[in-house]
């Protein structure tokens, strides 16, 4: 049995924690909030530290899961950071979503400490995560890459290694832009078929049997059709970060993403209407809710 630390067990944190868990591995737990790390100790049997570098220290493998590129450095960096208490061994693993940047900066002192470092965002639902069955995008040295696979194995069903320090967190970056435009794609074709007096179900009953029925339509299917009494998943807060940090990467590899820039003017827009915690597949709820208002007052009138 390995002991795996985990730190920042949110809503995916606390799942990979799970996955962890039920796959044999004690798992040694640290979070901001430390009651929301106590009780998942008390579910899984695990235990707590108080900083990040008692983690560590207990550990041969860390994962930080966390909201954006200044809680990773906290995390990694300073007093009571996960490198101040790292040792020869250590693979010290950063599954956020953060900008391929972020990582490379604590490089240098990670092997200092004679720890391992890689980037691994992973691709999937809070449920799948519970399941070992994300898909993780992994930057770093081959070494590492192969010392945290056993670990990595219990949470995912494809690993891949996509080359150094930052690798992984640009493919993320990458994916989720393929994720938010099939979102928004689907939020314009529901409320479309809506409008034109094709039922909600029905029409989604349509597209997830069409050649647009990615794996993304068929777990989202809930949040669409039963937005008020399905979980919040991926709140529209965490959706426009992760585009600004695409539009942020686009720009700095000179790339035209007009695509990326519609999505995000649209999900900021459903924030003024809706709201940051809504899912973000409350795009459609807001697409429906424009549409109506239009219509009772057209542009120009």
């Amino acid at each position: 049995m390995t002991s795996v630390g985990v730190l920042g067990v949110g809503r995916m944190g606390g799942a990979i924690a799970r996955s962890l868990a039920a796959h044999g591995h004690e798992v040694v737990l640290w979070n901001r909030s430390p009651g929301a790390a106590t009780r998942l100790a008390s579910e899984l049997g695990g235990h707590v530290e108080e900083r990040p570098a008692d983690v560590a220290n207990a550990c041969d493998v860390c994962i930080s899961m966390v909201s954006n590129g200044a809680a990773v450095d906290a995390v990694f960096g300073g007093p009571g950071g996960l490198i101040s208490g790292a040792h020869r061994g250590n693979v010290l693993i950063d599954g956020s979503t953060v900008p391929p940047s972020t990582l490379r900066r604590h490089e240098a002192a990670a092997r200092a400490a004679g720890a391992g470092i890689l980037d691994a965002p992973v691709s999937g639902s809070v449920a799948l995560a519970e399941a070992g069955r994300l898909t993780i995008m992994v930057g770093g040295e081959t070494d590492d890459v192969e010392r945290a696979r056993p670990v990595l194995e219990a949470l995912a069903t494809s690993i891949f290694h996509m080359g150094p320090l930052g690798s992984g967190a640009a493919m993320k970056l990458a994916v989720n832009t393929v994720i938010f435009g099939l979102n928004e794609a689907l939020a314009e074709g529901l409320a479309l078929a809506q409008a034109a007096g094709i039922g909600r179900v029905a029409a989604y009953d349509v597209l997830t049997a069409s050649a647009a029925g990615a794996p993304y339509v068929g777990y989202k299917r809930a949040a669409f059709l039963e937005p008020e009494t399905t979980p919040v998943a991926f709140s529209l807060a965490l959706a426009a970060k992760d585009l600004r940090l695409i539009a942020d990467l686009a720009r700095q590899v000179a790339l035209s993403m007009p695509g990326t820039e519609t999505a995000l003017e649209v999900i900021e827009a459903a924030i003024r209407s809706l709201g940051s915690d809504r899912d973000f597949s409350a795009v459609a709820s807001h697409l429906r809710a424009t549409t109506r208002s239009e219509i009772r007052q057209p542009k120009g009138r």
